[in-house]
């Protein structure tokens, strides 16, 4: 996954930090630091952080792609149980 925050456009509301941490930090009170390639591990976080941004600020690209999806995935339901 691919981030890009258009830093014109951010006016440092902070919530990207808030809800990841891990990949967006305050560095004083306008000043947004983050780490471009984000982490598989904080994929639901980021997303949170990019649908609460205010001004819309943040692209995620790569984020709509499903992880692996589960051995399960895509095999019918067994009428045997």
């Amino acid at each position: 996954m691919r981030l890009v925050v258009d830093l014109n456009r951010c006016q440092g509301y902070a919530q990207c930090a808030f809800l990841a941490p891990d990949v967006f930090t305050m560095h004083g009170e306008e000043s947004l630091v983050y780490d471009p390639r984000g982490e598989e591990k904080h994929r639901e976080k980021v997303a949170r952080a990019v649908a609460a941004c205010p001004v819309q600020a943040i692209l995620a690209e790569g984020l709509d792609e499903a992880a692996d999806p589960p051995s399960w995935a895509g095999q019918e339901a067994s009428d045997d149980c």
